[in-house]
């Protein structure tokens, strides 16, 4: 039965909670919704008990590199499938598959084998591909791995977009590199998010690359020059533009919870973004793993390099949401920066949001932020 009735839900609106509501959904759209006391509709649907769970729209992770042991530069459709299957288990029903610094035949592979798995995803859908680098500044270079960093490259870039097309949502670089400017110059031109990270850029080269047409910030106060009072940088540049938003690894590590707030008050919910920035091992714990190139240490959840480097996370997208709520922003506020704001970003018009005519992509949600099951376009996956 394609259509069905989600009852007793406290459903998130863009900018309220209903109680106690119910959701009619019609070939994997949203027809209605409803508080309990209206809920006769005529016709056949599914029932399906909410139990008086949350009821948020699906989340969407612009930056993930892997999960469950698999990560997405191995050169195989099974790493790719196995993050998409463990996103949908934790809150995400779409994801930017994300690179990391590498040889161009490894990239170029990886992107083959996202191309050869958009369609038949076995759980959350890909929207697009970030690529994280190659085109970075050394001195901010975090877990990126050195030998693979090079000045943007403007040949380079096209044959990766002749791979590629428009499947590239989204792109990193440190724009004060030679080339920086030019190369943000050709991403414009492709409709392409351009982001800035692992970047040494002062506070003028950050407002003349947003000027150009740089609109995000990758892992803001992560990979990038600090905050002085003589010497402001690049985030204070990004916080003064309207325009960019910020992404945010909530995991208690990479931001701490006040630098959140500020980012939050700064901002609001339109102007940032939740993303895990998960390796591998997000799913399987501590251990020891391979990631760019690097050997990786995860001791009581955090990833570093054997200098002490973070590298990446190991969040899920559910848990990034408890803890923002627990560092103090409101529920709806989060959801926003977890699904309705990514959504806009990536031009997603029909995700993002539970609203009437929006794809029928639903999380259920225990009090304890855990997943009961993920919905993609109306179908139950898990």
């Amino acid at each position: 039965m394609n259509n069905k009735k989600i009852q007793h839900v406290n459903v998130l609106l863009p900018h309220q909670i209903l109680p106690s509501a119910t959701v009619w959904i019609v070939n994997g759209k949203v027809e209605r919704i409803e508080t309990q006391d209206h809920e006769k509709f005529e016709g056949d649907y599914e029932p399906i008990d909410g139990r008086g769970m949350w009821l948020i729209p699906g989340m969407i992770d612009v930056h993930i590199h892997g999960a469950n042991g698999y990560d997405m530069m191995d050169g195989t459709e099974a790493s790719i499938q196995e993050v998409s299957r463990a996103c949908a288990a934790t809150g995400c029903t779409s994801f930017l598959a994300t690179s990391v610094s590498s040889t161009m035949e490894d990239l170029l592979n990886m992107i083959r084998n996202v191309k050869s798995v958009i369609g038949r995803e076995q759980g959350a859908r890909i929207a697009g591909i970030h690529l994280e680098g190659p085109y970075l500044n050394p001195k901010r270079k975090g877990m990126q791995n050195e030998k693979y960093l090079r000045h943007p490259d403007l040949e380079e870039m096209k044959l990766i977009f002749q791979e590629a097309g428009s499947l590239i949502k989204m792109v990193t670089i440190a724009p004060e590199l030679p080339g920086g400017m030019e190369l943000i110059s050709f991403l414009k031109e492709q409709d392409v998010v351009i982001a800035i990270a692992h970047s040494d850029a002062t506070y003028e080269e950050a407002k003349m690359a947003f000027a150009a047409g740089a609109s995000h910030v990758t892992h803001c106060f992560n990979g990038m020059r600090p905050i002085h009072h003589r010497d402001p940088g690049l985030i204070v540049a990004a916080f003064e533009e309207p325009h960019v938003s910020l992404q945010a690894i909530v995991d208690q590590v990479h931001l701490h919870p006040a630098i959140i707030r500020l980012m939050h008050r700064l901002k609001g919910p339109e102007g940032m973004v939740l993303i895990t920035d998960a390796l591998q091992a997000m799913g399987l714990g501590d251990g020891n793993y391979i990631f760019g190139g690097h050997h990786v240490t995860v001791s009581e959840g955090v990833a570093r390099l054997a200098d002490g480097t973070l590298a990446s996370s190991t969040v899920t997208m559910n848990e990034a949401l408890r803890l923002t709520v627990v560092n103090g922003i409101s529920m709806t506020d989060a959801v926003h920066m977890a699904s309705t704001s990514p959504a806009r970003i990536l031009g997603l018009s029909h995700k993002g949001k539970i609203e009437v005519g929006y794809d029928a992509d639903l999380i259920l949600l225990d009090e304890r932020y855990q997943v009961q099951w993920t919905m993609i376009e109306g179908e139950l996956l898990c």
